[in-house]
């Protein structure tokens, strides 16, 4: 009876396999993608880093999403996490500037980003 149980359990991840195999290939051809063009930024220059410390960070981010370990959903939320230290009345507002609402203007190279959305506060 045993062997009947590992022969089905053995077969069912055997199917799962192709699905789980082509969902970590597409995020690792992405993942290849983004380095191939990061790689290009720092051989050309347009990086504001070194030469030798671009192409570190680019093999590090490589390195990393090759373990899963890059998502967008953990940026965001680490995003988001940071308005949690708004006072109450603020954090809306930053949740909906970290989300993409207003205007951003500057660049991670300029020194950082400004992020701003206006609030219009009905007269009394």
């Amino acid at each position: 009876m045993r062997t009947l149980q590992r022969i089905a359990l053995c077969s069912l991840v055997l199917a799962c396999a192709p699905a789980a195999w082509s969902a970590g290939s597409s995020n690792l051809s992405e993942a290849q993608a983004r380095y191939k063009q990061e790689r290009a930024r720092c051989m050309s220059g347009q990086s504001s880093q070194d030469r030798a410390t671009c192409l570190k960070e680019a093999g590090a981010a490589l390195a990393e999403a090759k373990r899963g370990g890059l998502s967008t959903g953990a940026v965001g939320q680490n995003a988001t996490a940071r308005c949690d230290a708004q006072p109450a009345a603020d954090k809306a507002a930053c949740i909906a500037r970290v989300q993409g609402a207003g205007s951003t203007s500057g660049s991670v190279e300029g020194g950082g980003l400004i992020r701003q959305t206006e609030t219009v506060v009905p007269a009394k």
